[in-house]
């Protein structure tokens, strides 16, 4: 026999459900806003997350994002004084860039679109504490796990809000 407390509990595990998936919708959809489709698509990649990972243990520390991000900064900062135009942020060639990160991750970073998100001020360049700044939210948000907080797994980095991650 069906009582109302079975149908009450039902409905509870179906909203609960539908919360959580909304959610992991929201969260790809959250990233997408706060960076490009074509940033999110170039950071959320194996191929990214095996050069980061460079103690190879599968995951992504907040450190070691933070020192990839430092070594793109490297690479974008060639003068070395601390700020990058927007002309310069978007010149075309990857140059260092290529010897340690992707191609789709260069292409999605080095847009104007890019630029607009990252440069908080408005000044019409990015410095290296907005980009570092930026790279620190973007990390946060995606480290989204209840079992390892402060680490990117296989399922945060490629997180596609329900779409296949192959």
């Amino acid at each position: 026999m069906i009582t109302s407390r079975s149908t009450r509990r039902a409905a509870l595990w179906a909203a609960c459900a539908f919360a959580l998936s909304f959610s992991a919708a929201s969260m790809a959809d959250d990233m997408v806003n706060f960076s490009t489709a074509g940033y999110a698509s170039g950071i959320r990649s194996m191929p990214l997350m095996h050069k980061i990972d460079t103690n190879g243990d599968g995951m992504v520390s907040k450190d070691e994002w933070l020192a990839f991000h430092e070594k793109v900064w490297a690479a974008l900062d060639k003068d070395k004084k601390g700020t990058v135009s927007a002309k310069e942020f978007v010149a075309p060639g990857g140059g260092a860039m290529d010897s340690f990160a992707t191609g789709g991750f260069s292409r999605g970073l080095k847009t104007m679109a890019m630029v607009h998100k990252i440069d908080t001020d408005n000044d019409g360049s990015v410095s290296h504490e907005e980009y570092i700044a930026y790279q620190s939210k973007l990390f946060d948000m995606m480290d989204n796990s209840p079992t390892h907080k402060g680490m990117l797994g296989k399922e945060q980095m490629i997180a596609t809000g329900g779409a296949s991650a192959n």
